[in-house]
């Protein structure tokens, strides 16, 4: 499955129809394709877009947030039940539209550690990996400690940004905070 390029060496935006019937249609291989092929989009990092073959209307979020669900019913989940529930407690909240950030870019601090502690790992074996965790401890704390402090920073730059926010619709009535 290999996407076109177009003149600035990007891989053409791969376009997958979603029909009533719940298939999914392939427009670049002209085949109907499962989810888990969705999946392996993802995970090749291909960029794609699903929409429904009819209204033309963008289900990319929706199709995402189905490979996750059955990912999570698979037996190995991710998030908690307490995770689960305290993300939907932020639906409607104040807290919301500064929720979907935060997340993403820890997320995305997440798998920069993720990557460099890759290419440190890169041909070890079982045994040579347990010794390279054992003696590479200290190195696994400064990515750690990176991380946390770009999380701590970005969670410092969210709080910033609801105080700004906050004191704008309170100048906006005319009150000023003590």
């Amino acid at each position: 499955m290999q996407s076109k390029k177009s003149h600035g060496a990007k891989p053409a935006l791969r376009v997958i129809k979603k029909y009533p019937n719940r298939r999914l249609y392939d427009t670049e291989s002209s085949t109907y394709i499962t989810l888990t092929e969705v999946k392996q989009l993802v995970m090749s990092k291909a960029p794609f877009v699903v929409r429904d073959a009819k209204s033309g209307d963008d289900l990319t979020r929706s199709i995402l947030l189905q490979i996750i669900l059955e990912e999570e019913a698979g037996g190995a989940p991710m998030f908690t039940e307490q995770v689960l529930a305290s993300i939907i407690r932020f639906y409607g909240q104040a807290m919301q539209g500064y929720m979907g950030p935060y997340l993403e870019k820890n997320i995305q601090a997440m798998t920069e550690v993720q990557a460099q502690l890759a290419e440190k790992a890169e041909g070890l074996t079982p045994e040579m990996w347990s010794r390279f965790m054992t003696l590479q401890s200290p190195m696994l704390q400064g990515l750690m400690g990176n991380y946390v402090e770009q999380s701590k920073s970005m969670f410092v730059q969210m709080q910033d940004q609801m105080q700004k926010n906050t004191e704008q619709v309170l100048g906006a009535f005319g009150l000023k905070r003590p």
